[in-house]
């Protein structure tokens, strides 16, 4: 199991320095000091090396004219290695969920970019009148776009679908009923991420609320009101085959699953914000393992043995102590190995923040969408990590 994993590492660690010290009574107070300065700490991530220390605020190219929104979702092209994303039509906040403020819906402009990852320069940009509020991205490996667009608009004739867009803009498919949210089968009430799973199917997670759920007897509302957290899986062609999950902590059940992707073997990861973890699944959704040690993950990314994963909304109120920013670990272990920092927040009291999309580029560049906690401090909706 991992925790225990992670106990008796420590374990050791502490009987390893206790013996040395002891052996050496001259020289303890200068070992104690010494390997209090190197001991990892993954909560806050002190004393995980970074390994991609330079930060570019606001990277990437906007249209003359234009401001950056809010962003949650970031991935790269499997083709040529440059970089998808989209801001929220200049949207500030949730870009406006339920028909008020700012809005794709509001604003019409294209939402949608790709971006060269040497230059930041636009390579692609559409989408203008699609979507309401933009969430999860991912990019199939033919290059077709994918986008879940999570909230409604004012008329109820647009929002709560998954759209399929080819890489020059064209709209492919749609999923769901247009501006009608709901539970019913092959229906979204605030659909979260989208993926395309190994033999074509897909897979989308659904239900932003149940994350604010904290007692047994909101949850209970929440269903009451037709809410949902769960996976929905349809056909290539998008035709529903099942879904499971709801509103709880049980493995299986999600307080908002909030991005997915799939690993090399085949095994789909939810991150399940709500309740702090990471749940893994087959294909037809049975439940393998979960991860504990990455926070509360809003967006993450697997390039070859190691995730990535984007913690953003960690705070003094609804996870305490749980420092913002993008822990790094090995993919089959519940370890952290590396930590990059979030950005300074004064109301944020030790903890930061970050966004909310995280991607990898071939060549270890990190990237990070920035969500409605971190705009401002990051100047644009995305932003760039690199060694150099």
């Amino acid at each position: 199991m991992p925790k225990p994993r992670v106990q008796l590492s420590t374990f050791g660690a502490c009987a390893v320095f206790l013996l040395t010290a002891y052996s050496h009574p001259d020289s303890r107070a200068t070992l104690s000091a010494q390997s209090a300065a190197k001991v990892a700490n993954p909560i806050t991530g002190e004393g995980l090396p970074n390994p991609v220390p330079r930060v570019t605020r606001n990277w990437g190219q906007l249209p003359a004219g234009r401001t950056w929104g809010t962003s949650a979702g970031i991935d790269i092209d499997p083709k040529d290695g440059h970089i998808w994303g989209y801001e929220r039509c200049g949207a500030g906040a949730a870009g406006g969920a339920g028909g008020g403020g700012v809005s794709c819906d509001t604003n019409l402009v294209d939402p949608v970019f790709k971006f060269d990852r040497h230059t930041g320069a636009v390579l692609a940009n559409f989408g203008k009148g699609v979507m309401v509020t933009p969430h999860g991205i991912s990019v199939d490996r033919q290059g077709n776009v994918w986008i879940a667009d999570f909230a409604g608009n004012a008329a109820g004739t647009k929002g709560h679908q998954v759209h399929k867009f080819s890489s020059k803009g064209e709209k492919l498919l749609s999923l769901g009923i247009a501006g009608k949210p709901g539970n019913a089968d092959g229906q979204f009430n605030q659909p979260n991420d989208v993926v395309v799973g190994p033999d074509g199917s897909l897979y989308v997670s659904d239900g932003h609320d149940a994350q604010g759920m904290t007692t047994n007897q909101a949850i209970a509302e929440g269903l009451k009101r037709g809410a949902t957290s769960r996976i929905s899986k349809f056909t290539p062609e998008g035709t529903f085959i099942k879904s499971w999950g709801t509103i709880g902590v049980r493995h299986g059940e999600f307080r908002t699953p909030h991005a997915l992707m799939f690993d090399a073997r085949g095994r789909l990861w939810v991150a399940d914000r709500g309740n702090h973890r990471l749940e893994i699944f087959d294909q037809d959704g049975k439940y393998l393992e979960s991860r504990y040690m990455y926070g509360r993950i809003s967006g993450f990314f697997i390039k070859g043995n190691l995730l990535y994963a984007i913690d953003s909304e960690s705070g003094p109120l609804n996870h305490p102590n749980w420092r913002d920013g993008v822990r790094i670990g090995p993919l089959d272990e519940d370890r952290i190995t590396a930590f990059i920092p979030p950005f300074e927040r004064e109301d944020r009291v030790y903890q930061g923040t970050a966004g909310e999309g995280v991607a990898v580029d071939a060549d270890g560049n990190v990237y990070a969408a920035e969500g409605p906690n971190s705009l401002a401090q990051a100047g644009g909706a995305f932003t760039k990590y690199s060694a150099k």
